[in-house]
């Protein structure tokens, strides 16, 4: 990949701002941030002038857990390109019957059945309609804090922040604090048709559940005649050390929802998995739901790769591996610096890191991207930093991450605030 002049840079940024998003640019540029991802490879992404490096440890959400440009991710997108393009939803597809077949392999339980999108927030919106169709219920309960996408039913799932200035949604979505087993009790009524949560709530700043937090939603759920969905778009996929998050509690959820880690990084893929059951609904109405680019036959090509590397029990060793090593050095990073860092919540290669003031998070991604590093606060808790790397990383990769938060945290006494914090919180657009 070629090396951008400034000049062509500036007119990279000018064409954004005149025909993308005027208000991304701005906000870059006042954050003295105006980073435009070149060169791209394994934990690392470069500015397209190619003079700056820094380790992505944000992943997207966990679009890149095999980083960037995988070579056999690559390598499989190719050859599926040699033969194959996005399909037709119309037809049976050896494709999806392949990776919905695998899926089924590796979930616990009758979880035998999926439907594919394109995105996370579609297919939340379709577990949601199916709990409805299938319980003949109304009311859907998620978590405060939560975050399931910007599409109409996940939206309406979410903090009144991302869906006010839409106007009037759709009526029946009741939140409740997550963890909070006597307001989920409360809540639950005859007409609650699903209690939809993350595993691990990641937008809330990495919160890691009790056990038995889970299992209990779990029960109060069968004991209602509501489903229980799982949102692992983040937390699935081995990023906690195990495929899938909620097999750390020893609970089988109704529906679970997988996305961005799905595509490697290339093709974008999402999966709604639901219990065999279910599927009764759709043999009644198998063309109700139809999604033209949900599971496109190039796309499910790679998604089979990446559930063949995922699920090894060598990598999911790696990922818990590479997890001890880097709860080590931030906990020495803890107790070394307490006038900014107060804790950290971890799971496997999701991490938490909580400030001891909101100005300091934010400061801190700042800091980071002066330091070699990406990694963004989490907006529903804003004391919160997500460090979320590529699940590829090495020993080598953890001292650096570790060093990189070590020299970001050091340099958050040398700034002065010449900005309005909450202005800036408003306008960043993670």
């Amino acid at each position: 990949m070629k090396d951008y002049t400034k000049a062509e840079k500036k007119q990279i940024i000018k064409d954004f701002a005149s025909h993308v998003s005027s208000g991304k640019a701005k906000t870059f540029k006042d954050y003295g941030m105006e980073f435009i991802i070149g060169k791209r490879e394994g934990p690392y992404i470069w500015d397209i002038t190619g003079k700056k490096k820094l380790i992505n440890c944000h992943s997207n959400g966990g679009v890149f857990n095999l980083g960037h440009r995988n070579p056999e991710i690559v390598k499989t997108m190719h050859n599926a390109l040699d033969e194959l393009d996005i399909g037709n939803h119309h037809f049976i597809s050896k494709q999806r019957a392949d990776l919905g077949k695998k899926l089924a392999e590796l979930m616990p339980g009758d979880l035998d059945y999926t439907v594919f999108g394109s995105g996370g927030g579609e297919a939340i919106d379709l577990a949601l309609k199916l709990a409805r169709a299938f319980t003949g219920k109304n009311d859907i309960i998620s978590a405060i804090g939560g975050y399931h996408g910007h599409t109409g039913l996940a939206m309406a799932t979410g903090d009144p922040e991302y869906k006010k200035p839409f106007g009037e949604l759709a009526p029946g979505f009741i939140q409740i604090p997550f963890g909070d087993l006597e307001s989920l009790k409360t809540k639950m009524q005859a007409n609650t048709a699903a209690v939809i949560l993350e595993t691990i709530p990641a937008t809330l700043g990495i919160v890691i559940p009790e056990k038995e937090y889970l299992q209990a939603v779990r029960k109060i759920c069968d004991e209602n005649g509501s489903l229980l969905i799982l949102d692992e778009v983040q937390s699935g996929l081995g990023r906690t050390g195990k495929l899938w998050a909620f097999e750390h509690y020893d609970i089988i959820p109704d529906i679970v929802v997988i996305g961005k880690g799905l595509s490697g990084g290339i093709y974008p893929i999402s999966a709604t998995i639901f219990r065999k059951p279910y599927e009764a609904f759709f043999k009644k109405n198998p063309f109700i739901h139809i999604s033209t680019f949900g599971g496109a036959e190039v796309g499910a090509a790679v998604a089979l790769k990446v559930l063949e590397i995922s699920s090894d029990p060598d990598f999911l060793s790696h990922v818990t591996q590479m997890a001890e090593y880097m709860k080590k050095g931030i906990s020495a990073l803890v107790s070394k610096h307490p006038k900014y860092l107060e804790s950290f919540n971890q799971l496997g290669l999701m991490i938490g890191l909580r400030f001891t003031k909101e100005k300091y998070s934010l400061l801190f991604t700042k800091a980071a991207y002066e330091s070699g590093m990406w990694a963004l606060y989490a907006n529903n808790d804003k004391n919160m930093v997500q460090i979320l790397p590529p699940l590829i990383i090495d020993e080598n990769h953890v001292e650096e991450i570790i060093d990189k938060i070590d020299k970001a945290v050091s340099k958050l006494k040398y700034y002065k605030i010449a900005f309005n914090i909450k202005e800036i919180l408003n306008k960043l657009p993670w």
